[in-house]
């Protein structure tokens, strides 16, 4: 048995909506540079972490709180 795809192309407004004000002008300069906000995991009672990935897609960062940039690639992801 087999379950529905429940990802879906994110609302770039819903994306960004609980985001500081130093994310969301970090995620505006980046999209200067061709990096695309993909999602945003929100954990139960922290901060939202904003992922953004570069143009091919291999490379991606996520943003800190204050805007600065984690490259340390630790995070998980699924395929």
């Amino acid at each position: 048995m087999t379950t529905p795809e429940r990802r879906h192309d994110p609302n770039p407004a819903q994306l960004r909506a609980g985001l500081t004000a130093e994310q969301r002008q970090a995620v505006e300069t980046l999209e200067h540079f061709g990096w695309q906000l993909r999602f945003v995991r929100r954990p139960l009672f922290r901060d939202p972490i904003p992922v953004l990935f570069d143009r091919s897609g291999e490379r991606y960062v996520v943003l800190q709180p204050d805007g600065t940039l984690d490259e340390s690639q630790t995070l998980k992801l699924r395929d």
